[in-house]
């Protein structure tokens, strides 16, 4: 303790002799006090994978170590030009997907890294506390944690010398509120080519349906509904979960059918674009009235003139 507190009074302020003061004290103490050192220096690994990270378990290319880390920390996790795994070991740790859309970032620490040959195997687990982000939340403040563009296309692992969860705390958003009744995705991912569709699910509305999938495809969207697809053992987890990635909702009030406007009040609760079509005027209910609507005839011209109104809409939400 005399020996840290005749350093802490002959510190200078500048960055390099501190960190030379670090790297001495890491060498002079034994393993437990260094730990405790390095957590101080508020220091995170970065750790990119071509592919998905694992639930526990991974490796990585031990040729790839310390890209993009700053030459000056090196001296702080190496001895004898070996990575010092176990000092490594105790930073917190960004597990990241290479990717710019909504491949998913997880926040951890790694319980056990080793060599394995060319390779680092890791063990590791996720912090319940922080939820996971996509990859294209997490590069709106990722400058702020010293990662650059290029990172994102990169298998490596790199050192940051920035406190990790204070630009966490800055820039996450809370976890999302989950339904009692239906699951939701947290993190949240849409698909942004994705328009799904609220109908009733009756043959006299598959002519309207192939209008709009050909509507959407003309803006290079796609149209589906929730009978396109078997994901789920509850018909309404898939609804739920077609409403949740898509960009935009369209919603065909004709009828009044019940089912509908449920799925209406889901996706206005889920923060989606809704366009609201109907045959017939009065069927749009009472609530959603103040809100714009497209009235169409299900005759081919006017399914033609639903696809004209709907055309310019769709391409200005997306």
């Amino acid at each position: 303790m005399a020996l840290i507190g005749r350093v802490k009074e002959s510190m200078f302020t500048t960055k390099k002799t501190k960190l030379y003061i670090w790297a001495r004290l890491i060498l002079i103490y034994p393993t437990s006090s260094r730990f405790n050192l390095l957590k101080r220096a508020h220091m995170y690994n970065l750790i990119v994978k071509g592919i998905g990270w694992a639930d526990d378990r991974d490796s990585m290319f031990g040729d790839r170590t310390f890209e993009h880390t700053e030459k000056r920390l090196l001296t702080l996790f190496k001895n004898d030009n070996q990575i010092d795994l176990e000092a490594v070991s105790k930073l917190p740790t960004v597990f990241l997907e290479e990717g710019i859309e909504n491949e998913i970032v997880h926040f951890g620490t790694i319980i056990s890294a080793r060599m394995h040959g060319k390779d680092i195997a890791l063990e590791y687990v996720y912090d319940p506390r922080i939820p996971s982000i996509t990859n294209n939340n997490f590069r709106e403040f990722a400058p702020e944690l010293g990662i650059d563009n290029f990172e994102f296309s990169r298998t490596h692992w790199a050192i940051k010398d920035i406190d990790l969860y204070k630009v966490l705390l800055r820039n996450m958003q809370p976890r999302r509120a989950q339904p009692r009744v239906f699951e939701i995705s947290d993190p949240q991912r849409i698909e942004p080519a994705l328009v799904s569709v609220m109908m009733p699910f009756d043959v006299s509305f598959d002519p309207v349906y192939e209008k709009l999938k050909d509507t959407a495809a003309s803006a290079k969207l796609r149209c589906r509904r929730a009978d396109d697809f078997w994901e789920s053992p509850a018909v309404m987890q898939d609804v739920v979960t077609l409403i949740d990635r898509s960009k935009i909702v369209i919603a065909d009030c004709t009828n009044r059918n019940q089912n509908v406007f449920y799925e209406i009040g889901i996706a206005h609760t889920l923060g989606k674009e809704v366009i609201l079509i109907t045959q017939n005027e009065n069927d749009i209910p009472f609530d959603l009235r103040h809100l714009r609507y497209i009235k169409y005839l299900g005759n081919n011209e006017g399914l033609q003139s639903l696809a004209n109104q709907l055309a310019p809409r769709i391409e200005y939400l997306a």
